[in-house]
């Protein structure tokens, strides 16, 4: 089984540039799993500053801060918005104002009850990853976004599948399908995912 610590050809993982990947801060990491169990134990410690009081899940400096915690132990990347292209996303340079219209937007449909709870804490989720505003973990950032946002508005932590979707699977097939469902303008199969 192949572990490589960049292998371009996962699914799982946007592709890092050469010089992102020169900002891995531990050096022990040599393998693809070291790399994913040193972010989990980094994204626990930010579940718990998360949750741990009260905080405004749209605001901007709390969504970069959020990052940082989630990957600052691992990459002196983490909370600063990506700089290059990527095949997914938006282009580098309208991250920041795409970013502050999601929030806005979110902020609107809370204000005029536009959507449930679920279906705007859904809706941010799956814009912040159709931004991709991070080098790389947008995909576990924003699914903690929504998680954190749907707590915000009285709702429970979305199951996800009841998987871990880091790795390849029938469940990550099913959200990554959903996603592109969502893309093209029908939240209803994210909205029943991220429920199931």
């Amino acid at each position: 089984m192949l572990d490589s610590l960049f292998d371009d050809d996962d699914d799982a993982n946007t592709p890092l540039s050469a010089e992102e990947r020169e900002q891995l801060i531990p050096s022990y990491i040599t393998l693809r799993h070291e790399l994913n169990e040193a972010e989990q134990v980094n994204i626990g410690a930010a579940l718990r500053w998360a949750v741990a009081r009260k905080r405004n899940v749209l605001d901007r400096d709390f969504l970069c801060k959020l990052h940082q915690r989630m990957f600052g132990d691992v990459w002196r990347w983490a909370g600063k918005y990506r700089t290059t292209a990527r095949n997914i996303g938006v282009e580098a340079y309208s991250i920041a104002m795409d970013v502050q219209q999601a929030i806005e937007d979110a902020q609107y449909w809370v204000e005029h009850g536009t959507y449930s709870a679920d279906e705007i804490a859904v809706r941010f989720s799956h814009r912040l990853v159709a931004i991709h505003p991070f080098p790389n973990g947008n995909g576990r950032f924003s699914r903690l976004v929504g998680d954190l946002l749907a707590r915000q508005l009285g709702q429970t932590f979305f199951t996800w599948g009841q998987a871990n979707l880091v790795n390849i699977g029938e469940t990550r097939a099913r959200y990554i399908a959903a996603l592109r469902v969502a893309d093209n303008h029908d939240i209803g199969p994210l909205l029943t995912f991220v429920r199931s």
